[in-house]
């Protein structure tokens, strides 16, 4: 079954983790994809794998002139653009004590700044296509509280918020806006972020008792994104494996 048949999805951060994990599903079940990351060289070898049905475009997702270069993009390749994953993401695990302006700043613009940037850019697009999909991906941190990561938390909890907000501004349109809420996944980002010991205790304070498969993010991201949630408009849904229950 097709879920995505005739959907153009752009995907921030496509080029690895959760983001490639999306892409790849998204074309296997019919969609074309507009790949938006950083990462070149990474971005290009995906684009490459996925063939015809996707297109890598250079994604600064806090740069209003990239996201208007990528929606052009989308639409003189695939015609359409009607999905929106905001994926990309930047993390830090300072507590407030240690924190600093300078990666409070970094990721704000990444994290909030940059999801703010994409919905507002795609709303013409997708008014054109007759409605669509934005997923915005914040976290499990952005449903709870919990030590640390005061930086990344706070920009989470903003996701949640536009998101909310977003949902009832375009619903007239037939634009659905959810979120999110990823727990620990086995990402670079995560890997490389904690410490070893770190990473030990996040699982042993999921009930699952692992981290999760960037596969699994990719499948609710999916279901968000697909006309199965076509009644399904500012929500959030946890992938967690239990953390915040």
């Amino acid at each position: 079954m097709n879920r995505m048949a005739g959907h153009v999805a752009v995907i921030t951060g496509a080029a690895n983790g959760m983001g490639a994990a999306e892409a790849r599903l998204f074309v296997e079940e019919g969609a074309a994809v507009v790949l938006g990351d950083v990462d070149e060289a990474r971005g290009q070898a995906l684009a490459e794998e996925l063939g015809a049905s996707a297109v890598f475009v250079r994604l600064d997702v806090t740069s209003p002139a990239d996201w208007a270069a990528a929606l052009r993009a989308g639409g003189e390749r695939f015609g359409k653009i009607d999905v929106l994953v905001n994926n990309a993401g930047a993390f830090d695990a300072s507590p407030l004590e240690e924190s600093t302006a300078e990666v409070f700043d970094r990721l704000v613009a990444v994290n909030q700044y940059g999801v703010y940037v994409g919905m507002q850019a795609v709303v013409p697009a997708m008014k054109e296509a007759g409605g669509g999909s934005i997923v915005n991906i914040s976290s499990s941190a952005g449903l709870r509280g919990g030590p640390a990561q005061f930086h990344y938390r706070g920009t989470k909890w903003a996701v949640r918020g536009m998101t909310k907000g977003a949902a009832y501004d375009l619903a007239h349109y037939g634009i659905r806006v959810n979120s999110i809420h990823p727990g620990p996944i086995a990402t670079e980002m995560l890997l490389s972020g904690n410490t070893p010991e770190v990473n030990e205790t996040l699982v042993r304070r999921t009930p699952l008792r692992r981290l999760g498969r960037p596969e699994e993010v990719a499948q609710a991201v999916l279901f968000l994104a697909s006309d199965e949630a076509g009644y399904v408009t500012g929500a959030e849904l946890a992938v967690d494996g239990g953390i915040s229950a």
